[in-house]
């Protein structure tokens, strides 16, 4: 009883160990890895829904799948367009009624702006502050602000394909 007693404690012990050397070492890294497991499930949700199900709202008063999923991509070419030095161009995003095809192909343009911003991002580079409008953001403070932005609609993404009895990619088997 005693060996077993030993041998979990050891091994509670050495687990957060092998966890630390296969995660991201630093800051940058981290958001970098935050945002890359996001990308594929956000991607995957608007693949999912079909093209008749983009204007539809469980409720007349909340926005449609296409306006959450267009929501997406215009805060992200606001955030990544400012870590990479440009301007958002409020043209790079489609229309809410513009067809799925084009919807998904304005998520993915955003997709790969930020691509560009995450991957430029260095633990010497995070604390720059940008000018965002009136105001100044660090680049690390814009960067987990567009994953927590994200992650809060990939879940209203996964709520409206649970109302359309579509599994949402998080929780596939």
């Amino acid at each position: 009883m005693i060996r077993t007693s030993v041998f979990f404690a050891c091994a509670a012990l050495a687990a957060p160990l092998a966890l630390s050397a296969q995660a991201p070492s630093g800051p940058a890294a981290e958001v970098q890895a935050s945002y890359n497991r996001l990308k594929p499930n956000i991607l995957k949700a608007a693949d999912k829904m079909p093209e008749a199900d983009f204007q539809y709202k469980p409720t007349p008063e909340i926005r449609t799948f296409a306006r959450i999923v267009n929501h997406i991509t215009e805060a992200q070419f606001h955030t990544c367009t400012t870590l990479n030095g440009g301007k958002f161009d409020p043209k790079s995003v489609p229309s809410d009624t513009a067809d799925k095809a084009t919807i998904v192909a304005g998520l993915k343009a955003s997709f790969d702006e930020c691509d560009k911003a995450y991957g430029a991002l260095t633990d010497s580079s995070i604390t720059e502050a940008l000018a965002m409008g009136q105001n100044k953001r660090s680049r690390i403070g814009l960067a987990w602000g567009n994953v927590s932005h994200d992650n809060e609609q990939y879940a209203e993404l996964s709520t409206y394909l649970r109302l359309k009895n579509l599994v949402p990619p998080t929780a596939e088997k």
